[in-house]
């Protein structure tokens, strides 16, 4: 009977019930986006790292995150050092400098690269060749335009566009190791050392051998620096995302409350007839519940949907923001959504139950 009712009562009053559904999606979308772009950037250089095909992490210090890049401060011939230690296999060093977040410039030595991660992956071109030569990965390269042979302008200067490589390996803009470091007046240093060890096995034995030979210095496994840049690991993250789920609760409540609230109003005397059949508080209450709920459920579904038009729009303006599709959140801002849409809907289901039959049988 109830269940009747409230599809009856959102249906003679559709557009009402269509805004605030639309309403109640807003705060839905924003969480998923967020959510989705928070995990997409996390994955996205979780891979780039992974792809190196490093064991070991040496790092300047002044690191104090993983997601932050030190200066460039090692001396590049620890490099050399670090590759007589026992147990260790190649070391390369590569220099780092923020354009715009996400983006960031790497130097790298193409040989000891090559050598490391097996090399690029090119779509387009080739690699390094000379000193004013730049290799974009396909995101930025769809973001900014270009291709092969053409003319990009980054920390100032104007770089030829050598080759289009695929994501997924250190770098989304990567430039000669020597130039960028003339660049940066950091002559003879690097940003970061990756350390390849001989077995597998033998990783914790390198670590122990690094952290001794430079204790100044940042020694972790990449398996570590890996799990650093999780989501719940990045700083402000967790913060924002219980700011903007705040917000989501804020808006689900005033929203349905204002609606609710309209919905008495303008049935006041249809809750008089209801009252003078004998229907009790409860049965009162639980149909103003019931259209929140359902109202709730119908924002939250729209979320969803609108969220995947959210992730078209990133990839289509800011390729670079690499958004994903989180689906466990999905339940998670659906129960968000229900919980502010039942606290809105208490005061207005309340005010109709306590409504007094005759008064409202005669309200105009």
């Amino acid at each position: 009977m109830i269940a009747k009712l409230v599809l009856e009562n959102l249906k003679h009053r559709p557009m009402r019930s269509l805004l605030s559904v639309l309403l109640i999606a807003v705060p839905v979308t924003l969480i998923l986006s967020l959510v989705g772009l928070t995990h997409g950037m996390s994955e996205d250089t979780q891979n780039r790292q992974r792809g190196v095909g490093a064991d070991v992490i040496v790092r300047g210090s002044t690191t104090t995150s993983a997601i932050t890049f030190s200066p460039a401060s090692i001396p590049e011939a620890i490099i050399g050092v670090i590759e007589q230690q026992p147990h260790v296999k190649l070391a390369l060093g590569v220099i780092n400098h923020n354009v715009d977040l996400p983006l960031v410039v790497t130097g790298v030595d193409m040989a000891r690269f090559n050598q490391m991660t097996g090399g690029f992956t090119y779509l387009e071109g080739h690699g390094l060749e000379a000193d004013d030569d730049i290799l974009l990965d396909r995101y930025v390269a769809e973001q900014k335009k270009v291709h092969v042979g053409s003319k990009i302008k980054v920390l100032n200067q104007t770089w030829n566009v050598a080759g289009i490589i695929d994501t997924g390996k250190l770098a989304r803009m990567a430039v000669k190791l020597n130039v960028l470091q003339d660049l940066d007046a950091a002559h003879g240093k690097v940003t970061q050392i990756y350390v390849k060890a001989d077995d597998p096995a033998n990783i914790p034995l390198v670590v122990k051998e690094l952290q001794k030979l430079l204790p100044t210095y940042s020694v972790e496994t990449m398996a570590e620096l890996i799990a650093a840049f999780a989501p719940e690991k990045t700083p402000g993250v967790k913060e924002f995302t219980t700011v903007v789920v705040v917000i989501g609760v804020v808006i689900g409540f005033f929203v349905v409350c204002l609606s609710m609230y309209m919905a008495v109003l303008q049935r006041t005397r249809e809750i008089g007839i209801l009252k003078a059949l004998g229907a009790d508080k409860s049965f009162i209450l639980g149909i103003i519940l019931g259209e929140a709920l359902v109202m709730g459920i119908g924002g939250t579904l729209a979320g969803i949907v609108l969220s995947y038009g959210a992730y078209g729009l990133i990839r289509a303006l800011v390729p670079t923001l690499s958004m994903i599709v989180v689906m466990s959140w999905w339940p998670i801002a659906g129960l968000i959504t229900l919980l502010g849409a039942a606290l809105g809907s208490l005061y207005p289901g309340w005010n109709a139950a306590t409504h007094d039959a005759i008064e409202a049988l005669s309200y105009e």
